[in-house]
């Protein structure tokens, strides 16, 4: 039984239903979803994989290209640019690949710029696994020149008796470390991560081009081209200096990308 309405008394306003739409209807707004929180990072055994792997991989690009070059041409620019082209194609696939797992540094000078520059901040590289790091990029830059090597029938681990020392060169590799190190963390601390594979393609082919060192601009791949005979190589007594070059120019890319970027509002 209902009890009558008396008249003139407007009707109640019918409440809306309040059951979810069902899967299959259209969104009531065009705003983005709500991130609920930062995705898990992969585990460190993962990462360290990631970063011996994509090293080996830059490793057979860079020591392989080189032999495959000598077998095709004997023009010294035609075997340049090829071995300059499929290093940097090489460094834009790997870093884009690994770069979700590990970030996909691939060069010890990397990571010590990742570990400093987020030191002491949740996010930051811990120093345990920034080492970690780069012992894994040296064991997988040896093994993928060894592995180059083989590919092409020469003897693995034969050190290299191509010097590569004076402080032209020098010189110059610290300029390509140093820049490369104010590509990845000025593009970084300007919001623009996503373009770092592509400027650092970039960077190597002018850098190779440009500087009289040819820019090697990476300690574990130095060390991997003194163990092998190729063009590519760099003797064992040369390595030391290259190396303390290219440190010198991290650091000061690093400084310079502090001084330019740091405190600069991220751009979209």
């Amino acid at each position: 039984m209902t009890t009558p309405v008396p008249s003139g008394t407007p009707l109640p306003k019918p409440t809306p239903p309040t059951d979810p739409l069902p899967p299959d209807s259209p969104p009531t707004t065009l705003l983005p979803p709500t991130v609920t929180g930062p995705t898990a990072a992969p585990p460190p055994g993962r990462r360290l994989a990631a970063e011996l792997v994509g090293t080996a991989l830059l490793a057979v690009v860079v020591v392989g290209s080189g032999h495959q070059a000598d077998i095709l041409t004997s023009d010294a620019g035609l075997r340049f640019l090829a071995n300059v082209g499929a290093s940097a194609a090489a460094l834009t696939v790997l870093i884009t690949l690994f770069g979700p797992v590990s970030g996909g540094h691939l060069n010890p000078l990397i990571t010590a710029g990742a570990w400093w520059t987020g030191r002491g901040t949740p996010t930051g590289l811990p120093l345990r696994e920034a080492v970690g790091y780069a012992v894994a990029q040296t064991v997988g830059a040896v093994a993928g020149t060894g592995l180059a090597d083989a590919m092409f029938g020469h003897p693995a681990f034969r050190l290299s008796a191509l010097p590569r020392g004076s402080g032209a060169l020098w010189l110059g590799e610290a300029l390509a470390t140093g820049t490369l190190l104010l590509v990845v963390t000025g593009a970084t601390a300007a919001g623009r991560g996503r373009l770092v594979p592509s400027l650092v393609g970039l960077w190597v082919v002018a850098a190779c081009w440009a500087t009289s060192s040819g820019g090697f601009a990476n300690p574990a791949v130095t060390l991997g081209r003194a163990l092998t005979d190729g063009w590519t190589g760099i003797a064992p007594g040369s390595v030391p200096g290259f190396v303390l070059a290219q440190c010198a120019g991290a650091a000061a890319g690093i400084g310079l990308a502090a001084l330019l970027f740091d405190g600069r509002k991220h751009a979209p």
